[in-house]
């Protein structure tokens, strides 16, 4: 039964759902209901769908951790293989954001968690087959490691669903809070996966086992808490009539060309955030270890740091939504980038004090371990500002076209409240299409630290942080120039620059 008595919305109960979960009642901007009845429901709908998106980042990044313990097993991939293994999910993740963000209004957020859930048995299931066969192919490791990229799409779908739960104030702090949930899915998986196959981990306190690598065990627990997550949200999650939408409508935010800016600085923020995750294993693995002598090898054990780096990306991810929140978005993210700007001019200066290792020398190795705290304090500090720029970038989107509603509106009237909700649904589909963007750095960077076109692999490797270093620079400036710089007095009721966001 659809609630229309507002003393009856201001009872403790939830919303009455018709069947199907749908709630044809939600108002969060309406400070009684938020209080009474809508907060309570939107914490709930916001812990399942971290869960769900928790996954969906593991199984997506699961490639980063497992392609480093591929030639332990028996399979003869070489580092640009193995690069591009690492790659693939990234690619496919960011092209499947946008469907996935408009499945939502079509078919509700709680179903489509279910959806997107029960998918990674897909990639989880193919990759328990193919591991536990020295002789699959390469081009069947391509194909499942594409599949992974169902979870990536994971995001999108998430983020635009509690979007339309939240109210404006709190927005920044809970879709903060929810990516970060599904961030930490990057570190728990790297963290955990060398423990659950039977490798070394967790900083030496647990000892590779007697009997190898098996890692199709990683694979068959996550795809045992894939059902979980579907069970979950059939159970605890709700669909919002308010934010149904047609495709049509939804495709129009791809004329704003905010959406575009948005798509560009995320790019910047998410797609290093992403992309670093994805290498850092093999970038620790080529540069600061060998396998010579075993089991541990020389130099600098991958899987004891490799991380931290997602960790601490995630965990000030919602320190960056809640700095935006106070501070303001553009002027978080302008900070985000300086700090992503001098830390990777750092890592930088780190590369260019090792020796290359072409040959996985132990002495090489050994020699290089000295530096590896520096590139690891160093790189951290990245990770630490690419957390606070997703945070403050996705508070942004949903600021930016509430703040052309408001302009466009009178204050107290329906026009406004239809204006808002238009605002809402623009706002979520935005989040599809700039999470698509942003993810395809987790595509490029993996790429270009391999660069099969440069023959020494350090050099590949400085040269690409050469060019991130300048495309942060780039973002900085487009972030003051769109955002922050005093607008012209013929400008200033149309342009975003000074209002706040």
């Amino acid at each position: 039964m659809t609630i229309t008595d507002p003393r009856a919305a201001a009872a403790p109960t939830d919303p009455a759902p018709r069947r199907g979960r749908w709630i044809d009642d939600w108002r969060p901007e309406d400070p009684e209901f938020w209080e009474s009845t809508g907060r309570r429901v939107a914490r709930r709908n916001l812990i399942w769908s971290i869960f769900a998106e928790h996954l969906g980042f593991s199984v997506w990044l699961i490639w980063s951790v497992s392609s480093v313990f591929l030639v332990s097993m028996g399979f003869d991939f070489g580092p640009q293989q193995l690069f591009l293994l690492v790659a693939l999910p990234n690619l496919v993740g960011s092209l499947l954001r946008l469907p996935y963000t408009f499945a939502v209004p079509r078919f509700g957020g709680r179903t489509w968690t279910m959806v997107s859930a029960a998918l990674l048995l897909v990639p989880t299931l193919g990759f328990a087959v193919a591991v536990q066969d020295p002789g699959t192919p390469y081009w069947v490791f391509c194909l499942i490691a594409a599949t992974a990229g169902l979870g990536g799409g994971n995001f999108a779908s998430s983020m635009a669903n509690i979007n339309f739960f939240y109210p404006s104030d709190k927005k920044g702090a809970a879709l903060g809070l929810n990516a970060a949930g599904g961030n930490f899915g990057v570190s728990l998986i790297q963290l955990f996966l060398p423990v659950i196959v039977g490798g070394a981990g967790i900083f030496g306190m647990v000892k590779a086992s007697d009997g190898g690598i098996h890692l199709e065990r990683a694979a068959y627990v996550y795809a045992g808490l894939a059902v979980v997550a579907t069970l979950a949200a059939y159970l605890f999650m709700d669909n919002l009539s308010s934010a149904r939408s047609r495709p049509r409508e939804q495709l129009q935010v791809v004329r704003e060309p905010q959406t575009w800016v948005m798509a560009f600085l995320y790019l910047g923020t998410f797609g290093s955030f992403i992309g670093y995750s994805a290498a850092m294993p093999l970038l620790i693995k080529l540069n600061f270890w060998v396998p010579d002598p075993a089991p541990l090898g020389t130099g600098i054990y991958f899987a004891y740091f490799a991380f931290l780096g997602a960790l601490v990306g995630s965990a000030t991810r919602p320190l960056g939504g809640w700095l935006a929140d106070r501070y303001g978005g553009a002027r978080v993210t302008l900070a985000a980038f300086g700090g992503m700007i001098v830390f990777t001019l750092a890592v930088l200066w780190t590369l260019t004090q090792l020796t290359p290792n072409p040959g996985a020398s132990p002495a090489v190795a050994e020699d290089n371990q000295s530096w590896f705290p520096w590139f690891l304090a160093f790189f951290l500090c990245v990770f630490a500002s690419t957390g606070i720029g997703n945070g403050s970038t996705y508070k942004m989107i949903p600021a930016i076209f509430r703040t052309r509603a408001e302009r466009a509106s009178t204050p107290g009237t329906a026009e406004r409240a239809t204006a808002l909700g238009v605002a809402t649904k623009q706002a979520s589909a935005a989040i599809g299409v700039i999470g698509a963007v942003g993810a395809v750095g987790g595509f490029l960077i993996p790429i270009a630290f391999s660069s099969p076109w440069v023959e020494q692999p350090m050099e590949a490797t400085k040269g690409a942080f050469v060019v991130f270093t300048g495309f942060y620079l780039l973002c900085a400036a487009v972030t003051w120039f769109v955002f922050l710089r005093r607008p012209t007095p013929a400008r200033a009721h149309t342009s975003l620059a000074g209002a706040g966001i």
